[in-house]
């Protein structure tokens, strides 16, 4: 299994045609996203104190304030929700999904142990019981399985994206199943999630955190563009079974097939949860 898969998709993904705001608007939304990051440091030093049910409201609610900072539209179409102790899977497109998917299925992320570097955001993510994961040492594999496995038996919900890099949106892979082999072993079940971008109607690229871009350039380019929605479907759940690669593949066609039709159709229909016109 190769553990640091390559992406097909590049920077060169980006398109560029999408429509902007006025400079202004794009000031004011990075000022609010730094206000939305800085407000919940206080938070951070009780988290790990506080309740379950606590914990999901501030993990959520945190989620929901960056994407309203960056004026990002989500649209959701959601059956019941996902029981406790459940592996949540997700298509991987930006480090948006991370906020939208946070935004309305809460837990135990699983990232890139790269995220740990990141200033601030890596020592709130820490705190927020983030399992970070070392793509560049096969050695740490069983042990971040573990991680999971004992996450999913004490009732958290664990969130991860298995396709284990970004891509634009366009392109999909496969889902690789170490993080199922956790599902197995703690007897939990899996919700397929995913995850699409559009910009004024259209669909877009824009959002995508690619190869070498830096996350400010992400971030400036989403703050720049008019209209960003992002649709989050979650499917419903399957049994943990007892074949990983088997229950990898189930997810990953249910998941990663469905990109393109959530951002032709994901924004004219679901739940709007944030709505802030540009």
């Amino acid at each position: 299994m190769i553990w640091a898969p390559y992406s097909p998709c590049a920077v060169g993904c980006l398109t560029g045609d999408e429509e902007r705001v006025p400079l202004a608007t794009t000031v004011f939304r990075l000022i609010a996203l730094c206000v939305a990051v800085l407000a919940v440091i206080p938070l951070a030093a009780v988290y790990p104190l506080l309740g379950a049910a606590e914990r999901t409201a501030v993990a959520r609610g945190w989620c929901r304030s960056l994407l309203r900072a960056l004026d990002v539209r989500m649209i959701v179409d959601s059956p019941d929700e996902a029981p406790a102790g459940a592996l949540v899977v997700s298509n991987h497109i930006s480090w948006l999904d991370i906020l939208a998917v946070g935004s309305i299925r809460p837990g135990r992320m699983v990232a890139k142990s790269d995220l740990r570097r990141w200033p601030l955001i890596g020592s709130l993510a820490a705190r927020g019981g983030t399992i970070f994961v070392d793509r560049n040492r096969l050695s740490t594999l069983p042990g971040t399985v573990a991680d999971v496995r004992a996450a999913l038996l004490a009732g958290a919900r664990v969130v991860a994206w298995p396709e284990g890099t970004t891509r634009c949106g366009v392109e999909t892979g496969r889902f690789y199943p170490a993080v199922f082999q956790a599902a197995i072993d703690a007897g939990a079940p899996v919700e397929p999630v995913t995850v699409g971008y559009s910009a004024a109607g259209r669909p877009t690229t824009v959002t995508a955190f690619l190869g070498d871009d830096p996350l400010t350039a992400s971030v400036w380019r989403i703050a720049r563009a008019r209209g960003v929605a992002v649709a989050v479907r979650c499917h419903p759940v399957l049994p943990p079974g007892r074949n990983r690669r088997m229950l990898a593949a189930a997810a990953a066609s249910i998941s990663v097939l469905a990109p393109r039709v959530d951002r032709l159709v994901g924004v004219h229909s679901g739940q709007v949860v944030n709505s802030h016109p540009a």
